[in-house]
């Protein structure tokens, strides 16, 4: 009975430490990045009010110009470390720095996920194993719902060719899905370590849905990612098809860093990368 009372002690210790270790971690977000008060229910997809996160670039409240738009999910992993799972991308501070030496400004929208309901919402076909499917209720919501909000709430280039969709892994597949889905209204694709693993019926999809002429595509894999280099040859696979199905080769860029990793440093360390390929920034 001592040990286990010993035990016990030593688990709610713990707990309190684990506890306060989160309470006192700090939030890390710039100042130009906010959530605002309008929360969003997803008919059909779950019971989860979504937040939705919004990056302002520097300049916004001393012009009157109007800024491309760049959609992503994950929002609590994008711009604070306080709310992140395992370390943000730190947004914010990259285009922040980017507005300084090119005045290049955007407008970033962080959907966040629904935690547990995160695999339906980013997967458009179910998996065996895990489940999912509900993805395309959930890129409608970005396209019929939010997208006209953000465009009548802010100063935005509401047209596709400034308009972009960019997340990693399921994210990433939810993005490419995105893309291809609705190229009228997603003009610059960012798929980062995309799932592609995730259903193949993403082959299918790919060869009804490829043959895009205006819109830019940057796909991304790490070497180093889990199941070795099975989703670097996914990916080469995806790139070979899309091209043979009519996607154009200039607007199609893929990048496999050897030593990339499945997590957010690698995705943080990319992102500038990416934004400046899609907006064609020097």
């Amino acid at each position: 009975m001592k040990n286990l009372i010993i035990f016990l002690l030593c688990i709610l210790i713990s707990l309190k430490v684990l506890s306060q270790e989160s309470s006192e971690k700090k939030s890390t977000s710039a100042k130009n990045v906010t959530i605002i008060s309008k929360e969003f229910l997803i008919p059909n997809l779950n019971t989860v009010s979504h937040k939705i996160w919004v990056y302002l670039p520097p300049d916004y409240e001393k012009s009157t110009k109007k800024y491309p738009v760049i959609y992503m999910h994950d929002a609590q992993n994008l711009f604070d470390a306080k709310t992140s799972y395992i370390g943000e991308w730190e947004v914010d501070e990259t285009l922040n720095n980017l507005f300084k030496t090119t005045k290049k400004g955007f407008i970033v929208v962080g959907i966040e996920n629904a935690g547990e309901e995160r695999i339906n919402e980013y997967t458009p076909w179910s998996n065996e194993k895990y489940g999912g499917g509900k993805g395309a209720i959930y890129i409608n919501f970005i396209v019929n719902t939010l997208k006209p909000y953000i465009d009548s709430t802010y100063r935005t280039k509401p047209q596709q060719k400034y308009t972009s969709l960019i997340g990693s892994s399921l994210g990433g597949l939810i993005s490419y899905y995105g893309g291809l889905k609705y190229p009228e209204i997603f003009g610059k694709i960012g798929a980062l370590s995309p799932s592609f693993w995730f259903s193949d019926q993403v082959i299918n999809f790919t060869k009804a849905n490829g043959n895009i002429q205006n819109v830019k595509l940057f796909v991304l894999v790490g070497g180093k990612e889990g199941g070795g280099t099975a989703m670097s040859e996914d990916t080469k696979n995806m790139e070979k098809l899309l091209l043979e199905t009519g996607f154009k080769s200039k607007n199609l860029k893929t990048k496999i860093n050897p030593e990339g990793e499945h997590n957010e440093a690698f995705w943080k360390n990319e992102f500038l990368e990416i934004v400046k390929w899609l907006y064609s920034i020097n």
